[in-house]
């Protein structure tokens, strides 16, 4: 049995490439991008006026303070106007190019129109209400950096520069496997030795938020079947992801079938709670990472998170940021397991704190719902007190 911190070293040292690939803009959304876009012209790419009002040149305002007779008018989406006489103005809308010989735009909250003539009624600083060319970014800056992955925020700024087609880091081909014989189906009324298949789904729903559709498997305890279709799924698939069979029951055949398909096991239990007996290996010649999970709820979920998220990320060439929070009840966590306590998160006093969520043990798939995240708690002698910052894994 190793510790976590070293299972988790071990399975980030097996990260594969999956290469990239060119999708549509909108087909873009939720995935990692691939490239580094950069801005194909100044943003914005004119002096911009911010406010519906007048155009003026400041210095007139300096000269004398009269009313300004409107020339005409500047819209947004037609070409640079021109203001004839410095001492007149011209109306302007929001998004208009802010005509030539004018350097400032009042709104129109703070003027008065009569008679074609305008008389401002409040301060006028010069320059205000303008957005001036270049002052988001400068052509050819980069506006976005790879791998970050793409929401709408970025949707509107792939848009802006004209990526009509973008390049992206391409999912694996993932595999979700449930076993157990009294697993059945969601809308199958289960016998009292049964229950439903309710655990990889929510490991199919959490890939769903990645932006990955996985098929799936369900492995009765029949060791040749498992044999056959584990051997088909290492073919056909980037990544396994498994739910049971690895414990010390006379019917957890996965680590046997496994090395008898050629997976190198790299290690098999972790000092942890949940998720402990938890198996991880590859197939060097099909290039197949395989995470086998133990088969309760908690420990799944866990544990996916844990390990196959940052794995996925940094294969996807993400950089893996840990998040921090404060513990709102003291702890005590003798060795040797690292414990990971699910919990409910508030934001108190400046800071976020977590509170442990009342489970069951690792069978209580209820408990889920009702938290947040993981915190992180390494054994030690001495207890965890109110307010230590303790790591946070988010889960929701």
């Amino acid at each position: 049995m190793i510790t976590f911190k070293e299972a988790y070293q071990k399975v980030l040292k097996h990260r594969l490439n999956f290469g990239e690939e060119e999708v549509q803009l909108m087909d873009s959304l939720n995935r990692i991008l691939a490239e580094d876009i950069l801005a194909d012209r100044d943003f914005p790419p004119f002096d911009r006026a911010t406010k519906d009002g007048i155009a003026i040149q400041f210095s007139s305002l300096l000269e004398t303070e009269h009313a300004f007779i409107i020339e005409g008018e500047a819209a947004a989406g037609v070409t640079q106007q021109s203001l004839t006489d410095t001492g007149n103005c011209l109306e302007v809308m929001t998004g208009a190019v802010v005509p030539q010989n004018c350097d400032t735009v009042v709104m129109y909250e703070h003027i008065t129109i009569a008679d074609n003539k305008v008389t401002i009624n409040e301060k006028v600083t010069k320059g205000q209400n303008i957005h001036y060319k270049g002052s988001d970014e400068k052509a050819g800056a980069v506006v976005l950096s790879k791998g970050i992955k793409i929401t709408p925020a970025e949707i509107g700024v792939l848009a802006s520069v004209g990526k009509s087609v973008v390049n992206v880091k391409v999912n694996p081909r993932i595999c979700t496997i449930a076993t157990g014989n009294e697993l059945v189906e969601v809308d199958q009324l289960p016998e009292p030795h049964q229950i439903r298949k309710s655990n990889m789904l929510t490991i199919e729903a959490a890939l769903l938020n990645s932006t990955i559709a996985s098929s799936s498997l369900h492995l009765l305890d029949d060791k040749e079947i498992i044999r056959t279709k584990l051997e088909k799924a290492l073919i056909e698939n980037d990544v396994l992801l498994l739910s049971g069979g690895v414990s010390k029951g006379k019917f957890d055949f996965i680590p046997d079938v496994m090395e008898s398909l050629g997976v190198e096991k790299v290690f098999h239990r972790v000092a942890q709670r949940p998720g402990k007996p938890f198996w991880f290996g590859v197939h060097t010649q099909l290039k197949t990472v395989i995470f086998s999970f133990p088969g309760n709820p908690v420990s799944t979920f866990a544990n996916y998170h844990l390990y196959f998220l940052p794995w996925l990320h940094t294969s996807w060439g993400i950089q893996l940021d840990n998040l921090y929070i404060k513990l709102s009840v003291p702890m005590r966590i003798m060795p040797p397991l690292t414990r990971f306590v699910h919990v409910k998160t508030e934001f108190k006093e400046g800071a976020v704190w977590g509170t442990p969520v009342v489970e069951n043990g690792s069978g209580d798939l209820t408990s889920l719902a009702k938290a947040d995240g993981f915190i992180c708690l390494e054994p030690k002698e001495k207890a965890y007190e109110v307010g230590e910052v303790v790591r946070f894994i988010k889960t929701k």
